[in-house]
């Protein structure tokens, strides 16, 4: 049957036809929250806009798996009367048509499994295209959740329509003021009864909270059941609601754990009221969307499928491994529809409940890009940057070869100087207490609750209680947690896992000897010492692995090739006057306005556009694997990761740019990284060594130029190592 736009939904298809009629932006933005019925407001726009534009073909992508596009065009068949449809096995066979709503996976076409954009005896997918140009297709471009894995690929084949318009949904859209934004605002949902009015977070949960013996995850089932059988009793069997638990990934003995749970409260897989949803595993998934479903509860990972519709799911229960996690609140939109797409006048029925001790929210998607004024874009690399390569320095595999018993001498030291800690453990841990080290023999941790009324203020710490839990320790439960931040405290401090442990014991717990060497803990204190004061420790470790030292050589450098990134997420400022697009940098799409960026990178990036020795430049991100990056040696001698701003092509010659901060007017030094003079060295090495050219650069306000140094570093802009940018670059 046909379904009615309802007035909110009348007015953003209006708005989506106003912006297809704009001249000047290809991009338009639907940015509509889940369960606002996006699916209807752009079938509906299609089938009106290809009523008054006949010679219009809509191409609707969507990603992932799933069969998000069969869900889509069963949609629209069930939304337009005489919707003229098809899949990508119909174009395959039969083409595109103006009049047509095609529904690909672009996913399925990306990947090097599909035959769908291979020679074949039928005529290939790029030439189905090309043909219905020829016959006067105009092709429009729908990409659905396009927040989700858009690709280069994806970008690819959205080109090959050569679509003057694009509209990219999604409920949580990077947001880019370059595109035409058609925004469906959640108040209005809310008021049209299609979506909750709020969202509880842990509801009735005491301030501070001691579970004793009980474990978190028990206590949270057990919550949500209490609140499922309360909704199930208020429906009166109109509406079975659905409890949703999710998991953690690698989390098989909390799935473990959780089946037992509900076994005993009566719900299970044999009998129907379980269902398992999991890579691989659909136990009673089927017909689980209906409204008098049998399914009680359901088990996840991470979110549901893209898509998942289940207006009867009420409740979410999210289970963590340690405390490090983080909660991506658009997940909550899976429990937010209205079962029957109207509130019932009841505020408990009117509302979705999420159980969880996690301690981070954050929306899932770049929303917070720092200045109020950044947007987000994704650009893709241009095909002449594509073949670009160059070795890039990894740390080698092997451990640094410090010596633990060094290493333990260091942290004793930064300890005993830091706090003025003595030979007596009992006043050691006065003074650290004093500090803020925490010594409670309970592990204690924080959790979030309150009410909401949209899904952006449930990221938010001002609209939400910061409470307390406290549990009995157990050295089996919590053993996982105590293992863990051991781990990440090594790993701040450079150390291994083995060597950070030895450390913690030798000077907070004692040996078979006696006790330790700093606080006589015991084993368990120890288990809750760590856990509870884990950031500390991170801190403090940090601080005593780095703050001296003689630097020794790295015994080896592990080389790798480096190609740039075929994508990238531009974030750049919508109030800058000039938002045009840099015809030097490497990426289509790079803008002039790109943030955040020092005043030295906007001065060099200016240099670069206006130089015409240079051929483009690549801005490198600050961390991870894709990115290019140098080895040097921090104070205490380990290895470290250094990954230079800029790579740029001036005339036949490759340079790799570092930009500190340089002199102010008065000539006063802005530079703030204390390794300067290290990472500069290891750059002129590697520079030698690859036969490539670089520097640090900066730039002086004073003189208003920039200066680059190939040779070292140093504050004193008058250093014979300092040489004019345009001095020392090739002019043609």
């Amino acid at each position: 049957m046909e379904l009615k736009p309802t007035g909110f939904q009348i007015d953003a298809i209006r708005r989506l036809d106003e912006a297809m009629r704009l001249a000047g932006r290809r991009d338009i933005v639907l940015k509509s929250p889940t369960g606002s019925g996006k699916t209807i407001i752009l079938t509906n726009f299609m089938q009106d806009f290809m009523r008054e534009n006949p010679s219009v073909c809509f191409v609707w992508l969507t990603p992932g798996k799933g069969d998000l596009e069969e869900q889509s065009k069963a949609k629209m068949d069930r939304y337009c009367h005489n919707a003229s449809t098809k899949l990508l096995a119909d174009v395959m066979t039969g083409g595109f048509s103006a009049g047509d709503a095609v529904f690909v996976n672009w996913e399925k076409l990306t990947m090097k499994s599909s035959a769908a954009l291979k020679d074949s005896e039928r005529t290939n997918f790029v030439e189905w295209i090309e043909k219905a140009r020829a016959a006067g297709v105009d092709f429009k471009v729908v990409i659905d959740e396009s927040h989700q894995n858009f690709t280069e690929k994806a970008d690819a084949v959205v080109e090959l329509f050569k679509a003057d318009k694009i509209i990219r949904a999604s409920a949580t859209p990077l947001r880019d003021a370059l595109a035409h934004l058609v925004e469906v605002r959640e108040e209005d949902v809310i008021a049209e009864g299609l979506i909750k009015k709020l969202i509880h977070i842990n509801p009735d949960f005491p301030r501070r909270l001691d579970l004793g013996r009980k474990s978190q995850t028990a206590y949270l089932l057990e919550r949500g059941l209490e609140k499922l059988d309360e909704l199930k009793a208020k429906f009166s069997g109109a509406v079975n609601p659905l409890m949703v638990v999710q998991l953690p990934n690698s989390s098989d003995a909390l799935l473990d754990e959780v089946q037992a749970w509900f076994a005993r409260n009566g719900i299970d897989v044999e009998s129907g009221t379980l269902a398992i949803w999991l890579a691989g595993r659909h136990d009673n998934t089927g017909g689980i969307e209906r409204n008098d479903a049998p399914q009680r509860a359901v088990v996840i990972k991470q979110a549901v499928a893209t898509g998942w519709d289940c207006p009867r799911a009420h409740i979410l229960v999210k289970l963590r491994e340690n405390m490090d996690e983080t909660f991506e609140v658009q997940t909550i939109g899976r429990i937010r529809r209205m079962p029957e797409a109207r509130h019932y006048g009841d505020d408990a029925l009117d509302s979705c409940y999420l159980y969880t001790f996690d301690e981070k929210f954050t929306l899932g998607v770049k929303q917070s890009l720092g200045k109020n004024a950044l947007e987000a874009k994704k650009v893709f690399l241009k095909p002449e940057a594509k073949k670009f390569t160059l070795e890039k320095e990894q740390r080698s595999s092997v451990a640094d070869p410090h010596d633990p018993a060094k290493a333990l001498d260091a942290v004793k030291r930064h300890f005993v100087g830091k706090y003025a800690l003595t030979d007596s453990p009992e006043r050691n841990q006065t003074r650290l207490g004093a500090s803020g080290y925490e010594f409670r023999e309970k592990i204690w941790s924080g959790y979030r609750s309150g009410e909401v009324r949209l899904l952006a203020d449930a990221g938010s710490r001002a609209k939400l209680n910061e409470n307390e839990i406290a549990q009995e320790l157990d050295t089996h439960r919590h053993g996982r947690d105590f293992h863990h931040e051991v781990g990440v405290v090594g790993e701040c401090a450079g150390l291994r896992y083995e060597d950070a442990l030895a450390i913690l014991r030798r000077l907070f717990s004692g040996t078979a000897d006696g006790g330790g060497e700093l606080l006589s803990l015991g084993t368990r204190m120890l288990y809750a010492f760590v856990i509870n004061n884990a950031q500390r420790l991170k801190d403090d470790f940090f601080e005593a692995m780095s703050g001296g030292g003689e630097a020794r050589r790295a015994e080896r450098i592990v080389g790798k090739e480096f190609r740039i990134p075929r994508e990238w997420v531009l974030t750049y400022d919508k109030t800058k006057r000039f938002q045009d697009e840099s015809a030097k940098n490497v990426y289509k799409g790079y803008l002039v306005s790109a943030e955040p960026r020092s005043k030295g990178e906007a001065k060099f990036e200016k240099w670069c556009e206006t130089t015409a020795a240079v051929q483009w430049f690549y801005r490198n991100g600050d961390k991870g694997d894709e990115y290019f990056s140098i080895v040097y040696l921090d104070n205490a001698g380990r290895q470290k990761l250094f990954f230079p701003d800029y790579i740029v092509r001036i005339g036949h010659e490759t340079w790799i740019v570092e930009v500190k901060g340089g002199w102010s007017g008065s000539g006063q030094s802005e530079n703030i990284d204390e390794f300067a003079a290290k990472k500069a060295d290891a750059l002129a090495r590697y520079c030698a060594r690859r036969g490539v050219r670089g520097g640090f650069v900066c730039y002086d306000e004073g003189d208003d130029v920039l200066l680059v140094s190939e040779k070292g570093y140093s504050d004193d802009a008058k250093a014979d190592c300092w040489k004019t940018m345009d001095s020392v670059t090739e002019h043609p």
